[in-house]
């Protein structure tokens, strides 16, 4: 099911000035180079190096613009790849001068100061909860982190694996039980975070702090460049897909019903649950904590742990957020390979997403999930890393 990416091998035949090498079914990609031997020279002097279906991860928006300008002159064919709108641009340069004020969004600010005192009311009536519920909280929990990670994240943000229809509809709702925004606006959004990361056009920019990494980018308006290079972002395929726009545009129904009414409902049908402690433990705690662990992915991930793959950049390794959020914390690994299906070297190891999304490759739903070669990444660890880890 897996695709290698990033394998090297010897130059054959010759090119044309300005042309890259060609060899059977390589994809030529013009970028950096990994190692002494791993790129050729085409007749324009320029750098080329050999990779399968994916650019190297961390390739910059210089080398990707470069890319596609040869790949239109050679009329390679290619399968769908994280594109230019996932990879980071090198080329933006935040605006000189005062930053704009902050403008506080008072409708967030109530309405998390209400979610959270519901899911603290939540932790006092947690004992009270019978263990039929307790594991119905733990189930919902479970569905709506993979409406975000293997939904959201994985599939709609960086394409790394293709999904059917069936499996397409249910990472749907679960993501409406997620309640973080329709898929449409998560990808536009994620997107812009890793092609701006840690600038002014990143929507959660890490440099600003933990807490408006972690919350705070939420409860204010956002900085007018991330609002600017989201409108600019090409989202084709977003809107090409129609389980995805029917989402968008049935999104407050479908969060009403999936996040609040049926984890309510079904402890009090089923079992004889009282309706307010289906509504204040699997309804409003499930939804809190959920919310935190999606956004330690922003912010501790981004500040605390280290980082093998790329020293030049925030995000980082941290275990304890790849537990929360179901495999999605080795984010060193996961910015400098964004097109990785794991986001992790790892396979499944603390990812419970990627084990997902392996079996619905087991059971047909799911393919072509884009992997790095072992080889890439060694030459990364070795050439970027902060050598606080060896390659497993």
């Amino acid at each position: 099911m897996e695709r290698s990416v990033g394998s090297w091998g010897t130059w054959g035949g010759s090119a044309a000035p300005g042309q890259p090498p060609t060899w059977s079914s390589w994809q030529c990609r013009l970028g950096r180079r990994e190692s002494a031997h791993d790129t050729g020279t085409s007749g324009g002097g320029e750098k080329w190096y050999l990779v399968k279906q994916t650019p190297l991860g961390k390739m910059t928006e210089t080398e990707t613009r470069s890319h596609h300008a040869g790949k239109q002159q050679n009329g390679d064919a290619m399968a769908e790849t994280s594109t230019v709108e996932d990879v980071f641009d090198d080329t933006y340069r935040e605006k000189e001068g005062p930053k704009p004020p902050r403008v506080l969004v008072w409708r967030n600010i109530i309405l998390m100061i209400l979610l959270h005192i519901g899911a603290l009311y939540g932790l006092v009536v947690l004992p009270s909860a019978s263990g039929l519920t307790l594991a119905w909280t733990a189930v919902c929990y479970l569905i709506s982190a993979l409406g975000v990670t293997a939904g959201a994240h994985r599939l709609w943000s960086h394409r790394s694996y293709k999904a059917s229809f069936p499996l397409r509809v249910f990472l749907a709702l679960a993501n409406s039980m997620a309640f973080q925004n329709d898929i449409y606006e998560w990808a536009r959004d994620h997107r812009v975070h890793h092609k701006y990361s840690e600038t002014d056009a990143d929507p959660h920019n890490a440099t600003r702090g933990f807490f408006f990494a972690h919350i705070g980018w939420l409860l204010v308006r956002k900085h007018p460049d991330v609002i600017e290079k989201g409108r600019k972002l090409e989202l084709s395929d977003l809107k090409a897909d129609r389980v995805v726009m029917f989402q968008r545009r049935h999104y407050k129904l479908s969060v009403v019903i999936l996040c609040f009414v049926v984890p309510t409902l079904v402890p009090w049908y089923f079992w004889g649950e009282p309706l307010f402690v289906g509504y204040f433990i699997p309804g409003l705690l499930r939804y809190a904590v959920m919310l935190h662990a999606t956004w330690l992915v922003n912010s501790a991930a981004h500040i605390w742990g280290n980082r093998p793959y790329d020293k030049t950049i925030n995000p980082r390794e941290n275990p304890l957020v790849a537990f929360s959020a179901i495999g999605e914390g080795f984010h060193n690994y996961h910015h400098t390979f964004p097109f990785d299906y794991a986001t992790s070297e790892f396979g499944c190891k603390l990812n419970l997403t990627t084990a997902f999304i392996d079996l619905m490759c087991f059971l047909g739903l799911a393919k072509d999930c884009k992997r790095v070669s072992k080889e890439l990444i060694i030459a990364r660890i070795q050439r970027t890393g902060d050598g606080s880890n060896k390659s497993g």
